[in-house]
């Protein structure tokens, strides 16, 4: 049960902290509320009225256009791919790595632990980091999208501390009963942390499907950007036909209302499937950040 503030200050603070949340809120939302609007009305609307919530034309040529083009289809199908992709990569490499890492009867542990905190203090910077990508071959591949952050140092630990807080006994138990250390971790340890693992897979999700200075670096072919990439060049264009294309050469899109539609249908997915694994999100972080 909550336990209210009845001192003048405490409810005093209680109303400040209140306000500051709901600007805070106020002040994300129009944004998004406005590009929402524009995508659904005129050009001549677009430019008369510097803000509003609501267009006085509700008109769909933007996202008609935008969903005619093979490039904005191509960039959905390619960030789709990679974020699935690259979700699994991440998810296995670091549940994998932690696993491990949790069991305190590894030889070397301490040592592979400090080096993964190293790297939250310490990092290679952009230069080295994509003379690095260059080196193997991957720059122009899908691959220079996933690998360079295939595991999260932080996500890691937090994984890791959640490992340390499952009964060893529970464990102990399954290697009696003949269960490989493979086997535990895939009929046991895994089961025990589904929500550790949805939290963490949106987190991952997420940061790839939003991830924009990676293609930037290493994507080099227009046929290979992702829908981030595409989001800027839509939003930068002054020719979206040479962006986007046309089916018909002659026509003119609305310009502004199809930035605005392109960036709406970048953002709609994530908001989507946001609500649904937003009940992990504090367990799932808890559970992991008890013990060290």
């Amino acid at each position: 049960m909550a336990v209210k503030n009845n001192t003048p200050a405490g409810r005093a603070f209680d109303l400040a902290n209140a306000a500051l949340l709901i600007g805070l809120a106020v002040a994300m939302v129009l944004p998004f509320l406005y590009v929402l609007a524009g995508s659904f009305a005129t050009e001549s609307e677009i430019s008369a009225r510097p803000f509003f919530l609501w267009p006085n034309d509700i008109v769909t040529d933007a996202y008609a256009y935008v969903f005619s083009t093979d490039a904005f289809l191509r960039s959905v199908v390619i960030t789709v791919l990679v974020t699935l992709f690259g979700t699994l990569l991440q998810l296995l490499l670091t549940f994998t790595m932690a696993y491990p890492l949790a069991m305190r009867y590894l030889p070397g542990r301490r040592f592979l632990i400090n080096i993964v905190v190293f790297t939250l203090v310490f990092g290679g910077g952009l230069v080295p980091t994509y003379l690095v990508v260059d080196s193997l071959g991957l720059v122009n591949t899908y691959w220079a999208l996933v690998l360079p952050m295939a595991i999260s140092p932080f996500y890691l630990i937090i994984v890791k501390n959640f490992f340390q807080e499952l009964p060893e006994e529970l464990l102990e138990a399954a290697r009696i009963d003949g269960c490989s250390e493979i086997g535990v971790f895939f009929r046991v340890v895994l089961p025990l942390s589904k929500p550790i693992l949805a939290t963490f897979s949106l987190f991952y999700a997420v940061g790839i499907w939003n991830d924009f200075m990676s293609p930037l670096l290493y994507i080099r072919d227009s046929s290979m950007w992702t829908l981030q990439m595409l989001v800027r060049q839509v939003t930068i264009s002054t020719e979206l036909s040479n962006t986007l294309g046309s089916v018909n050469p002659h026509y003119i899109p609305p310009e502004q209302g199809v930035k605005f539609a392109t960036i709406v249908l970048a953002t709609l997915p994530i908001l989507f499937f946001y609500p649904f694994l937003q009940r992990h999100f504090a367990k799932g972080i808890l559970l992991g950040s008890v013990k060290g």
